[in-house]
């Protein structure tokens, strides 16, 4: 078992405050990734409280739970544990933070993720993640694009 390390980065179409407010809905993946089909934060929870828990499933079936660490609207930043997962993973932690291009009124977006994973399932699971975080960057983008 080793300690991997997901990095992805983008530039999104739209501006930083209106991508952010897509991305800052932590009960809002099925809105604008093509994985995610329901979520729901557990107990009556408000979305955007520290400690929240998502529960929600994809289009397989897959079932996950995560847990919101932190969330700040000045930073554009959002930070979040899986409690539980359908994938091979321990102690996941992961970190989404955007940056306003000033120059083009787009956002920079930034998602990384560490955990534990065994080797045999190493090389998979980094692609899982890996292509999780590009295509939420880039449903989230295409919504600008003109």
């Amino acid at each position: 078992m080793k300690l991997a390390r997901v990095y992805v980065t983008a530039v999104l179409e739209g501006p930083i405050d209106q991508t952010w407010q897509i991305l800052r809905d932590f009960n809002g993946l099925p809105d604008y990734h093509p994985l995610f089909a329901t979520s729901h934060i557990e107990d009556g929870k408000p979305a955007d409280q520290i400690g929240c828990v998502r529960n929600f499933k994809d289009h397989h079936g897959g079932h996950l739970r995560e847990q919101l660490l932190a969330l700040s609207d000045r930073d554009y930043l959002c930070s979040y544990q899986i409690l539980e997962a359908h994938l091979p993973v321990r102690n996941y932690v992961s970190q989404m933070k955007l940056w306003p291009v000033t120059e083009s009124n787009r956002t920079f977006g930034e998602w990384w993720a560490e955990f534990e994973v065994d080797d045999a399932d190493r090389e998979d699971t980094i692609e899982k993640v890996t292509d999780t975080f590009r295509l939420a960057f880039q449903s989230v983008s295409d919504r600008f694009a003109t």
